[in-house]
Protein backbone atom coordinates (compact mmCIF):
# COMPACT_ATOMS: atom_id res chain seq x y z
CA UNK A 1 0.00 0.00 0.00
CA UNK A 2 1.07 3.31 -0.69
CA UNK A 3 1.27 5.72 2.69
CA UNK A 4 2.07 9.77 2.43
CA UNK A 5 3.49 11.93 5.40
CA UNK A 6 5.76 14.32 6.14
CA UNK A 7 8.92 14.70 8.17
CA UNK A 8 9.74 18.14 9.29
CA UNK A 9 13.38 18.64 10.37
CA UNK A 10 15.19 21.11 12.52
CA UNK A 11 19.07 21.34 10.60
CA UNK A 12 22.21 22.30 11.52
CA UNK A 13 24.29 24.96 10.84
CA UNK A 14 26.68 22.80 8.74
CA UNK A 15 23.66 21.02 6.67
CA UNK A 16 21.86 23.77 5.33
CA UNK A 17 23.06 23.26 1.25
CA UNK A 18 19.99 22.28 -0.51
CA UNK A 19 21.65 20.79 -2.93
CA UNK A 20 23.91 18.35 -1.33
CA UNK A 21 20.98 17.42 1.02
CA UNK A 22 18.53 16.09 -1.69
CA UNK A 23 21.41 14.44 -3.07
CA UNK A 24 22.25 12.60 0.07
CA UNK A 25 18.91 11.75 0.65
CA UNK A 26 18.17 10.33 -2.58
CA UNK A 27 21.58 7.92 -1.68
CA UNK A 28 19.66 6.87 1.20
CA UNK A 29 16.63 6.15 -0.39
CA UNK A 30 14.58 8.47 -0.04
CA UNK A 31 13.80 9.57 -3.41
CA UNK A 32 10.21 9.01 -2.68
CA UNK A 33 10.05 12.71 -1.09
CA UNK A 34 9.54 15.72 -2.11
CA UNK A 35 11.67 18.39 -0.64
CA UNK A 36 10.55 21.23 0.96
CA UNK A 37 13.20 24.01 2.26
CA UNK A 38 11.35 27.49 2.75
CA UNK A 39 12.46 28.48 6.27
CA UNK A 40 16.24 28.75 6.83
CA UNK A 41 17.09 25.85 9.27
CA UNK A 42 14.32 23.63 8.15
CA UNK A 43 13.64 21.03 5.70
CA UNK A 44 10.21 19.40 5.12
CA UNK A 45 9.89 15.77 3.70
CA UNK A 46 6.65 14.70 1.72
CA UNK A 47 6.76 11.12 1.54
CA UNK A 48 4.81 8.78 -0.82
CA UNK A 49 6.29 5.38 0.27
CA UNK A 50 5.12 1.69 -0.18
CA UNK A 51 5.04 -0.70 2.30
CA UNK A 52 3.11 -3.58 3.66
CA UNK A 53 2.28 -1.30 6.97
CA UNK A 54 2.51 2.69 8.08
CA UNK A 55 4.60 1.85 10.62
CA UNK A 56 7.01 0.06 7.90
CA UNK A 57 6.81 2.69 5.57
CA UNK A 58 7.33 6.08 8.81
CA UNK A 59 10.23 4.11 10.36
CA UNK A 60 12.15 3.17 7.03
CA UNK A 61 12.02 7.51 6.29
CA UNK A 62 13.07 7.77 9.52
CA UNK A 63 15.70 5.67 9.43
CA UNK A 64 16.58 7.00 5.40
CA UNK A 65 16.72 10.09 7.07
CA UNK A 66 18.62 9.31 10.13
CA UNK A 67 21.38 7.88 7.20
CA UNK A 68 21.64 11.08 5.32
CA UNK A 69 21.56 13.63 7.65
CA UNK A 70 22.79 12.52 10.91
CA UNK A 71 22.62 16.16 12.70
CA UNK A 72 18.89 16.43 11.34
CA UNK A 73 16.81 16.67 14.43
CA UNK A 74 12.59 15.73 14.14
CA UNK A 75 10.62 18.23 14.73
CA UNK A 76 6.88 16.66 13.58
CA UNK A 77 5.57 13.42 12.08
CA UNK A 78 2.59 14.57 10.15
CA UNK A 79 -0.14 14.47 9.83
CA UNK A 80 -0.75 14.61 13.63
CA UNK A 81 -1.43 17.94 14.65
CA UNK A 82 -4.71 19.46 13.12
CA UNK A 83 -7.25 21.56 14.07
CA UNK A 84 -11.12 21.33 12.97
CA UNK A 85 -10.77 22.46 9.05
CA UNK A 86 -8.03 20.47 8.71
CA UNK A 87 -10.44 16.84 9.87
CA UNK A 88 -13.10 17.86 7.59
CA UNK A 89 -11.08 18.00 4.69
CA UNK A 90 -9.61 14.90 5.70
CA UNK A 91 -13.07 13.69 6.16
CA UNK A 92 -14.84 15.46 3.61
CA UNK A 93 -17.50 17.35 5.12
CA UNK A 94 -17.21 21.14 6.15
CA UNK A 95 -15.53 22.53 8.88
CA UNK A 96 -19.06 23.71 10.54
CA UNK A 97 -20.53 20.04 10.40
CA UNK A 98 -16.89 18.70 12.58
CA UNK A 99 -17.95 21.67 14.93
CA UNK A 100 -21.74 20.65 15.29
CA UNK A 101 -20.45 16.79 15.97
CA UNK A 102 -17.12 18.44 18.50
CA UNK A 103 -19.98 20.69 20.33
CA UNK A 104 -22.89 17.67 19.73
CA UNK A 105 -20.68 15.09 22.05
CA UNK A 106 -18.72 16.86 24.32
CA UNK A 107 -18.44 13.70 26.56
CA UNK A 108 -16.46 11.67 24.16
CA UNK A 109 -15.27 13.57 20.99
CA UNK A 110 -11.55 13.71 21.84
CA UNK A 111 -9.84 16.42 24.11
CA UNK A 112 -7.95 18.86 22.26
CA UNK A 113 -4.07 18.55 22.63
CA UNK A 114 -4.25 22.56 22.67
CA UNK A 115 -7.30 24.22 23.57
CA UNK A 116 -7.62 28.18 22.67
CA UNK A 117 -8.77 30.34 19.87
CA UNK A 118 -7.55 27.95 17.55
CA UNK A 119 -7.61 24.53 19.27
CA UNK A 120 -5.44 21.54 18.03
CA UNK A 121 -6.36 17.53 18.19
CA UNK A 122 -4.33 14.84 17.12
CA UNK A 123 -5.63 13.16 14.07
CA UNK A 124 -5.55 9.43 14.66
CA UNK A 125 -7.75 10.70 17.76
CA UNK A 126 -10.27 11.98 15.99
CA UNK A 127 -10.47 9.67 12.93
CA UNK A 128 -10.82 6.74 15.57
CA UNK A 129 -13.57 8.49 17.04
CA UNK A 130 -14.95 9.02 13.64
CA UNK A 131 -14.45 5.78 12.36
CA UNK A 132 -16.36 4.28 15.69
CA UNK A 133 -19.51 6.76 15.44
CA UNK A 134 -19.68 5.50 12.20
CA UNK A 135 -21.02 7.05 8.98
CA UNK A 136 -18.07 9.03 7.66
CA UNK A 137 -15.92 7.39 4.76
CA UNK A 138 -12.12 7.25 5.86
CA UNK A 139 -9.25 6.43 4.05
CA UNK A 140 -7.62 3.36 5.80
CA UNK A 141 -4.16 4.70 5.24
CA UNK A 142 -4.31 7.82 6.48
CA UNK A 143 -6.04 6.73 9.28
CA UNK A 144 -3.23 4.13 10.23
CA UNK A 145 -0.50 7.32 9.20
CA UNK A 146 -1.64 9.58 11.86
CA UNK A 147 -1.65 6.58 14.06
CA UNK A 148 1.81 6.18 13.38
CA UNK A 149 2.76 10.31 13.14
CA UNK A 150 1.46 10.63 17.23
CA UNK A 151 3.24 7.28 18.38
CA UNK A 152 6.57 9.17 16.83
CA UNK A 153 5.72 12.28 17.94
CA UNK A 154 4.83 10.98 21.43
CA UNK A 155 8.15 9.15 21.56
CA UNK A 156 10.30 12.12 20.48
CA UNK A 157 8.30 14.48 23.41
CA UNK A 158 8.79 11.85 25.96
CA UNK A 159 12.81 11.86 25.03
CA UNK A 160 12.71 15.54 26.47
CA UNK A 161 11.88 14.48 30.21
CA UNK A 162 14.32 12.74 32.45
CA UNK A 163 12.96 8.96 33.33
CA UNK A 164 12.03 10.13 36.90
CA UNK A 165 10.53 13.04 35.93
CA UNK A 166 8.18 11.08 33.05
CA UNK A 167 7.31 8.20 35.88
CA UNK A 168 6.08 10.98 38.21
CA UNK A 169 4.33 12.92 36.01
CA UNK A 170 3.05 9.97 34.11
CA UNK A 171 0.86 8.96 37.69
CA UNK A 172 -0.33 12.39 37.79
CA UNK A 173 -1.87 12.54 34.34
CA UNK A 174 -3.13 9.03 34.09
Amino acid sequence: MEYIFILKYQLAEHDRDPDALVERLGEAGSDDALVGIGQPGRLALEFTREADSAETAVRSALADVKRAIPSARLIEAAPDFVGLTDVAEVVGVSRQNMRKLMLAHPGSFPAPVHEGSASIWHLAEVLAWLEAKGGYPLERGVLEVSKVALQVNLAKEARRLPTKAARELNALVG
